[in-house]
């Protein structure tokens, strides 16, 4: 289906997630040294930092409670296991911390693109998904990679 534009800034925002997984990913298949290691964990945490902060915070406060989905608590869930690897790879990075930030943030986006906003989508009045799109548009921070 195609993307509501009420919601493309934070499909934006998600596509950003998935080019940060590839970046690191690949980034990792080449080299595993603990310089690149900590590079790699320093660039999750700016753009966590800098990017997801205020995406899950723009999820949480707006998106989530005007969803009649049953998949928002799981998603919240992730939220805080997300933020936790993120203060894990502050604490001690490694390769194996760094792929799996990269496969839950993959999951994640995934499940919130081809589930959650589908299923919002399909269930929201055309006024209340403008509604939620004016509030998110004038929430989101917007990063260009």
């Amino acid at each position: 289906m195609l993307r509501d534009k009420s919601l493309i800034p934070l499909s934006h925002q998600h596509h950003n997630g998935l080019a940060l997984c590839v970046l690191v990913n690949r980034s990792l298949q080449e080299d595993e040294s603990p310089q690149n290691v900590a590079r790699q964990a320093r660039r999750i945490i700016d753009r966590y930092e800098v990017e997801l902060v205020n995406h899950f915070e723009v999820e949480e406060r707006i998106l989530f409670p005007a969803c009649p989905s049953e998949l928002t608590e799981d998603l919240i869930r992730e939220h805080r296991e997300i933020e936790s690897l993120v203060e894990s790879l502050r604490a001690a990075p490694s390769p194996e911390r760094l792929r799996e930030f990269t496969d839950l943030l993959h999951r994640h986006i995934r499940r919130e693109e081809e589930a959650l906003f589908e299923e919002i989508q399909k269930a929201l009045p055309r006024e209340r998904l403008e509604d939620l799109g004016r509030k998110i548009d004038a929430s989101v921070v917007r990063i260009c990679l």
